[in-house]
């Protein structure tokens, strides 16, 4: 009789590093999970440093001295600033900071290497994204996100000067602080011990 206690115990601590029904409260054990964890969410900030690294020269062009280069008008410097401060409004405090930010930090925890799929780990980044083994709504919202952005990219590169590199700059901002929400969202569940929030794993079937 002695030996159910245990065995519920035991059930219940796999469950939670596994990310089962109580793992939006549980943290990553073990150096391994951490290094799952951080390739999970270091790998999601990767993908967005680049993308600034390759935007950053186009939204500061109108500042650059090079030879053709048309300076700014006042009236296009003030719609600069304010793209600027729209995205860091819209898409990196309500979009990263408050929903995408914490989601890719609480999916990202819970990797766990010999009870998470082989798949899962090394596509850490697109599962932290929520792009696969996540529930319906968050996979259509993730996909929904990934491919309008993409769609919206294709479209700037398409404005002339100075719009796309106006754009261009908002598109910075907002990058830059998603990346930065990701990072601190990260320590912090680490240091806490506690998930952000629901990391939206699909539910597992019954027996």
């Amino acid at each position: 009789g002695g030996s159910k206690p245990r065995s519920k115990t035991a059930s219940a601590a796999s469950m939670a590093l596994s990310g089962g029904d109580d793992s939006a409260g549980t943290a990553a054990a073990g150096p391994l999970s951490v290094l799952s964890s951080l390739w999970g969410a270091g790998g999601v900030c990767y993908i967005l440093l680049k993308a600034i690294k390759r935007v950053v020269p186009i939204a500061l062009e109108p500042f650059s001295k090079t030879e053709g280069v048309v300076p700014l008008t006042s009236v296009q410097l003030a719609i600069y600033a304010a793209t600027c401060a729209w995205f860091a409004y819209v898409e990196g405090y309500k979009g990263f900071q408050l929903k995408f930010s914490p989601l890719v930090a609480s999916r990202s925890r819970t990797l766990v290497p010999g009870t998470s799929s082989f798949v899962h780990i090394l596509l850490a980044p697109l599962y932290s994204m929520g792009l696969f083994h996540a529930t319906r709504k968050r996979m259509i919202v993730s996909w929904s996100v990934t491919l309008g952005v993409a769609g919206i990219v294709a479209a700037v590169k398409r404005l002339p000067y100075p719009w796309r590199n106006i754009v261009d700059a908002g598109v910075v901002v907002g990058l830059t602080w998603g990346t930065l929400s990701i990072m601190l969202s990260y320590v912090k569940a680490m240091v806490t011990g506690k998930n952000p929030c629901d990391p939206a794993l699909p539910e597992k079937k019954a027996d």
